[in-house]
């Protein structure tokens, strides 16, 4: 592959609603440039840039791939990312690296939930972007209504360059030089014909559209359009540049991947109007020291592989960078560029470029390397996975080799977590939904050879007391020789503190004050175990105020026993309550949603709304402030994407622990004895 200067040089993320045809516009745009003899599909499992054993199964991409398109002396690093939202990480990756996003939608569907949250990512990526309206082939596609769709959702900045000619399948109207083309079904070239007359009059109120948006872009444009003065394809093509650089135009192209239908003409708009890395809004420094950020990686069964972009300077092989997150030095004895699977060894990469290297030690995601080791470019930002399923071995044994390979998978998968609780002793991962942890699942057979089963995991509740309770604790053993005596008599109470409040008022020596710590020990030890269902007691507050002690069979293990006994003869009689883990929560939704959400978590969710708040005025989202058990919230991950398509998300931090309500509390005790019987 031959070497590129940073002016030469696209990168496009490609976005969209799952199934909206990004990988196949990819394989489209491979074919017309002829870097492959013929078009893979998703569903045979053949596309360039769906290479991993689990997409192939599946049929669509679950993380994004680098897939670089050579044409007319210029590259285009397209960016291909998963669609479904529960690799919303694989998105963030991609549009750290992007310059520019296109926005693929299905012309039947029109905007989707997708197409949504792929706006508002490019848009929090502080990215131009444009909209790809695919699937002109379907006899149900209605490119008027979905332009329409994507005026009224994203603003008059959307402006028509490419549209369908009605009525005329296959043949296409670009508005800059009002020119109608239909694509060579085999190389997808552009043959230009004549406007159908029939077609006219649309034609010429999408021009005029186009024309407004244009208009804002220079005060030479505008005076041209005011007078009717023609206006060149350069110039055109300029002004487009030039409001996508600002964002002030948002320009739509249609087509259909599957036909070429467009493909060329979109990447002559790639190549003529989008910014090159120096250009971009967070532009590259051709001429600065050497840095490069890496905003992916992979890990599988052969090793690691960071993906970088070049931020300034060259790279070249054999440099040697220093890592400021790490404090690492790491040598680039091998850089390459990837297409998809297929890897191309090359000798450097100018700033703005795009390249993976293997077997870098000491970094990860979000790194940046430097020669000084002083650079420092914005991290990405990644969702909190709230979604927790506990992880069972298929067969035993087989800890260890689950932890190393969740460990291998935590490596590329900046949106899964992974826990080992003490407590509940279960290992826990969370993830975006129930398909994100099915797939990761997946990969750990197919990677790492290793099954498991996930299950919902247990809450981590406690125990406390709400009354004042005293009793006698008193351990006496008697078997030849020396014997063991102890007794305590002790009150107990809710304490204060979160752990136990041991205080001692006993008069007259009746318990030695060196027997005071083993008493203290045998009641924390205690506490472990609650008398409801064994789970860990909390604000104990426990006063020894009397007992009696033997000069020869006392002991410290003989207190300590004592105080054990006293503890389950006390606790059970001070009214023992369950406690459970609360969390704030925040909900951020559509405002038409918030009765429906608000409904959910007063009602199954036992949730206590506290308030509501505008959130986001322009897109008409409310934020819904809360607490709620997190015994209620395990699914909620899954029950809120149901509720709002997708288009709600929420934040979720525990805070405290509250009383458990008698009827949950109930059943709560009796399935843990069951587990205990068991």
């Amino acid at each position: 592959m031959a070497t590129y200067k940073s002016s030469d040089i696209r990168n496009i993320a490609l976005l969209g609603h799952g199934g909206a045809g990004k990988t196949t516009l990819t394989e489209a745009m491979l074919y017309v440039t002829g870097a492959v003899d013929r078009m893979g599909k998703t569903t045979d499992g053949n596309t360039t840039s769906d290479y991993d054993p689990e997409e192939i199964k599946r049929g669509y991409s679950l993380s994004a791939s680098l897939v670089p398109v050579e044409t007319k002396g210029k590259k285009i690093n397209i960016l291909d990312a998963p669609g479904y939202l529960e690799f919303v990480g694989e998105v963030k990756e991609v549009l750290a690296a992007a310059d520019s996003a296109v926005i693929l939608v299905d012309a039947k569907a029109g905007v989707e939930v997708g197409t949504e949250l792929s706006w508002d990512n490019a848009t929090e990526a502080d990215i131009p972007k444009a909209f790809f309206v695919n699937k002109a082939d379907d006899n149900d596609a209605h490119f008027h209504r979905v332009f329409n769709q994507l005026r009224d959702m994203f603003g008059i900045s959307v402006c028509p360059v490419l549209v369908p000619v009605t009525g005329q399948k296959g043949m296409f109207a670009d508005l800059i030089d009002m020119k109608a083309y239909t694509y060579d079904p085999k190389k997808g070239a552009a043959v230009e014909c004549e406007i159908p007359a029939s077609f006219a009059d649309e034609a010429a109120e999408y021009k005029t559209v186009l024309y407004d948006s244009l208009s804002m872009t220079s005060e030479e444009l505008m005076e041209k359009i005011i007078m009717v003065e023609p206006i060149t394809r350069e110039e055109a093509f300029e002004a487009i540049h030039a409001g996508i650089l600002d964002e002030s135009i948002v320009p739509v192209y249609s087509g259909s991947a599957v036909n070429l239908w467009g493909v060329t003409t979109l990447i002559d708009a790639l190549l003529g109007s989008f910014p090159n890395p120096v250009a971009a809004k967070n532009g590259v420094d051709p001429d600065g020291e050497t840095s490069v950020f890496v905003y992916k990686t992979v890990a599988d069964s052969f090793g690691k592989q960071s993906f970088f972009k070049v931020m300034s300077g060259k790279l070249s092989r054999d440099m040697s960078l220093r890592n400021r997150d790490t404090d690492t030095t790491e040598k680039f004895s091998h850089i390459y560029t990837t297409r998809g699977k297929k890897q191309t060894e090359v000798d450097e990469l100018a700033a703005g470029d795009i390249g993976m290297i293997s077997k870098l030690a000491n970094t990860n995601t979000n790194n940046t390397l430097s020669v000084s080791g002083t650079a420092e470019y914005k991290k990405i930002k990644f969702p909190t996975p709230y979604l927790c399923m506990a992880v069972l071995p298929a067969s035993k044994g087989d800890e260890d080799k689950i932890s190393t390979g969740i460990a291998r998978l935590l490596e590329e998968d900046m949106t899964l977590k992974y826990e080992n609780n003490a407590e509940t002793k279960q290992m826990l991962l969370y993830g975006m939904s129930d398909i994100h942890l099915d797939v990761v699942t997946s990969k750990l057979k197919s990677r790492y050879g290793v099954s498991i089963t996930l299950t919902q995991p247990r809450i981590a509740y406690r125990e406390t007391i709400k009354k004042q309770a005293s009793v006698q604790g008193k351990h006496k053993k008697q078997s030849g020789g020396s014997g063991q005596y102890g007794d305590v008599r002790i009150t107990f109470s809710h304490g204060e503190e979160e752990g136990l409040t041991f205080t001692q008022s006993v008069v007259g020596g009746t318990v030695p004050k060196q027997y005071y710590p083993a008493v203290e020990k045998g009641l924390l030890e205690a506490m472990q175990h609650g008398v409801l269902a064994g789970y860990p007691v909390v604000n104990l507050a426990a006063d020894l105020y009397d007992g009696s002690y033997h000069p020869v069979d006392s002991n410290e293990i003989s207190f300590k026993l004592a105080a054990r006994l006293a503890y389950k003869a006390g606790l059970p009689q001070a009214n023992p309550v369950l406690l459970e883990p609360i969390g704030d929560l925040k909900v951020y939704v559509p405002d038409a949603l918030v009765g429906d959400v608000m409904g959910d978590l007063n009602g199954k969710r036992r949730g206590r709304v506290l308030g509501m708040n505008p959130w986001d005025v322009k897109k008409g989202y409310t934020v819904i402030e809360a607490e709620a058990p997190k015994a209620e919230m395990m699914d909620y991950t899954v029950a809120l994407r149901a509720m709002s398509q997708g288009r709600g998300s929420f934040d979720f931090e525990f805070v405290r622990y509250e009383e458990v309500p008698a009827n949950i509390a109930q059943k709560i005790i009796a399935e843990a004895k069951i587990e205990d019987d068991e």
